[in-house]
């Protein structure tokens, strides 16, 4: 486990926090790679899956994932744009959990370039189905479609909490609009 440093300090551990976040998002197999994103709807009246950092910005606060634009999540994600990311690293003993404001983009040039990029990678392959995700299928792998579906995902942290379990101590703070503080783990 490689914990954060040991300071008073809470500036330092943002720019780690963002640091990894940058790294997840270059780095597949990197633990905070994958979060579980919380949104409001569904069956329950909150649903919950995990999706895959893309790309993560330190200075506007941004972090981006991708979507099937006719996905459950992506409609949950249109009619409140409010969510809870969670991430986990048992590496860093890490969790981070960030409230964020989501923009879900399906055309324009923010979608495109991601797409030129995406494109001739196996990751593509799960936004070409010509069906939209959850529908029954008759057999395992139906026909491909165009990237008509491809959207991007923008998520504006608005709060970082973040806990670090460590055996000499658990040590827990808040990063938000209200400055950094420690808080009781």
């Amino acid at each position: 486990m490689i914990a954060a440093p040991p300071t008073d300090d809470l500036g330092p551990i943002h720019e780690r926090i963002w640091a990894e976040l940058g790294a997840a998002a270059r780095t597949r197999g990197h633990p905070l790679r994958t979060a579980m994103l919380a949104t409001v709807g569904g069956v329950a009246g909150c649903d919950a899956r995990t999706v895959v950092l893309r790309e993560a910005d330190p200075e506007a606060r941004e972090l981006v994932f991708f979507t099937d634009a006719r996905s459950p999540k992506a409609e949950q994600m249109v009619q409140h744009p409010r969510a809870v990311m969670v991430m986990w690293s048992a590496e860093l003993g890490w969790q981070l959990r960030l409230t964020v404001g989501l923009t879900l983009e399906t055309s324009g040039l923010a979608v495109s370039s991601r797409w030129a990029r995406l494109k001739m990678t196996p990751a593509a392959q799960d936004y070409l189905s010509p069906l939209p995700p959850g529908t029954p299928l008759a057999h395992p792998a139906p026909e491909r479609a165009s990237r008509d579906h491809f959207a991007v995902v923008t998520a504006q942290v608005g709060s970082v909490d973040w806990l670090a379990l460590d055996p000499a101590g658990h040590r827990r703070a808040i990063f938000d609009a209200n400055g950094a503080r420690w808080v009781q783990p």
